[in-house]
């Protein structure tokens, strides 16, 4: 039972076509693409940090695990899943953040200086 799919798309095409009744300037529409720009250039350095991070944290730990007593007895599985992800979720985070905030800092600096 229910709505049949043919209607139920019908009506919200209708209703998100008709609901928006203003029309957003250039401007807003350039303001969407630069933060759309920044978000995505901030998740890509993200990556690579993490990427990195990953790499960096798992030899290490790989290796402590493997030739040290006290890290053989006490770092399970888990415990080096965790080292290493948590060095990468880190990195990816805290890059991906200076990276968007130094995108806007850099977009906003543009509108400023952009003479009227």
């Amino acid at each position: 039972m229910g709505i049949p799919m043919d209607v139920r798309d019908a009506w919200v095409n209708h209703r998100t076509k008709s609901s928006n009744f203003m029309i957003p300037s250039p401007d807003e529409d350039l303001k969407f693409l630069r933060s759309q720009m920044c978000t995505q250039e901030g998740v890509r350095a993200g990556v690579k940090s993490a990427s990195i991070a990953c790499v960096v944290s798992a030899v290490p730990t790989l290796i402590a695990v493997r030739t040290l007593p006290w890290a053989k007895a006490n770092l399970n599985y888990t415990a080096q899943a965790l080292i290493i992800s948590a060095a990468s979720i880190a990195a990816y985070f805290i890059t991906a953040d200076k990276t968007i905030l130094e995108c806007a800092r850099r977009n906003t600096r543009t509108l400023y200086d952009k003479p009227s």
